[in-house]
């Protein structure tokens, strides 16, 4: 944490502000645009009139908090467990986060070795239920561990359901991942996730607005999605309802130009709402992790063609394969009748007759052609039955 005085001003400042304002806050981002960081400091501490924007009584909550705070504690505290506070306008510091605006994170609290700047560069963020299904979850672990195979940094926000799986998937593919809690990262939350949080943390990189020892609220969490969503490259929502906190990430996504994306379940799935109002909008559908790629990744970075198997009926030339579809699929027909149906003359369908039976597909019986066994498995397996 070392660093000239006014380095140093700055950064107590702004953890101290982390303790007084709320993530998020407009009105306290503004303050620190407009008058920086002493001065907002300086104000809050000794009191007088509020700031613009603010009534008596917020005012007075706010100067409660700031009675309170004691940013060198935080930061001794935050040693202890490892992590580390990071500021706007230094090294590590991802740029993309000042697209937030006046709500830009104060600072953000790291555990953690890896550069968050570098990591954030090639992330993605795969959101979703909490109350997931074993195929929501199963979506989730496959697309984070195919994405962490890839060289990109899956982002999550440590909860039960899909983030879990999220986060697990990536592990398990030795990949990288980064959890953004919605509670001081000395904290794990949800407890039950603690092992997991604390695997994150020695693997890849726990995030937060908020100070060692505080606790999650509904606001807090939701707040906390628009980090997810300035942070990364795009966000992908495998499962959620109509009412649901990753929808507010994948909006706060599409506000800020990032790309979102959905990953489609049953029509009767309730938990597949949200994610198909999302792809009837702006959402783009994704199945797997190429998909992801081609829109988060660099130019040239594409799928491969989505093609079914290759039948041996797909080797033969296009008018051969127009005669023997011309075949009945049971009992026989003339060679004139095979023409007609192939839209070709006689002669034509004969010699195509011959090369096929040459081939195992046709037999002949008297005048009559039909198929054999070997060609009614190959032309059902190019045709789709319901």
């Amino acid at each position: 944490m070392a660093g000239s005085p006014t380095d140093d001003d700055e950064l107590l400042g702004r953890v101290f502000l982390t303790r007084v304002v709320e993530p998020g806050d407009e009105t306290g981002g503004r303050w620190v645009r407009e008058r920086g960081v002493a001065e907002v400091v300086r104000r809050l501490r000794e009191g007088g009139r509020p700031l613009p924007g603010v009534s008596a009584k917020r005012w007075a909550g706010l100067r409660a908090r700031a009675v309170r705070a004691d940013p060198r504690r935080d930061l001794a505290v935050a040693r202890a467990a490892g992590a580390r506070f990071v500021t706007p306008g230094t090294s590590e510091w991802p740029g993309q986060l000042d697209d937030l605006g006046d709500a830009r994170p104060l600072g953000l609290w790291v555990r953690g070795r890896p550069n968050l700047r570098v990591w954030a560069l090639r992330s993605v963020a795969v959101v979703g239920a909490r109350a997931c299904t074993e195929y929501g979850a199963h979506m989730a672990a496959t697309l984070a561990a195919d994405l962490a195979e890839r060289g990109w940094v899956v982002v999550s926000g440590g909860a039960y359901g899909i983030d879990g799986a999220a986060h697990r998937g990536a592990l398990g593919a030795g990949g990288a991942t980064a959890a953004v809690l919605a509670c001081g990262v000395d904290r794990p939350y949800p407890p039950g996730h603690a092992k997991l949080i604390t695997r994150i943390a020695e693997q890849g990189l726990v995030i937060g607005e908020l100070p060692p020892g505080d606790h999650p609220t509904p606001s807090r969490f939701i707040l906390r999605n628009r980090v997810i969503a300035a942070l990364t490259r795009g966000t992908v929502v495998v499962e959620a309802a109509y009412r649901s906190g990753s929808l507010v990430t994948a909006r706060a996504a599409q506000r800020l130009g990032r790309h979102t994306m959905g990953v489609p379940g049953p029509a009767t799935s309730a938990l597949s709402g949200g994610v198909h109002e999302l792809l009837r909008g702006d959402g783009v559908l994704v199945g797997d992790a190429a998909e992801v790629v081609e829109l988060v990744g660099d130019m040239g970075e594409l799928p491969p063609d989505r093609r079914g198997p290759v039948l041996p009926t797909d080797l033969l030339e296009h008018r051969t394969r127009q005669v023997l579809a011309g075949l009945p699929a049971r009992g026989s027909a003339t060679a004139a009748e095979v023409a007609r149906r192939a839209q070709t003359t006689p002669d034509d369908a004969i010699a195509r007759l011959y090369e096929l039976r040459a081939l195992g597909y046709v037999e002949r019986h008297g005048d009559g052609w039909k198929l054999t066994r070997q060609a009614m498995i190959s032309v059902r397996g190019g045709r789709r039955t319901c």
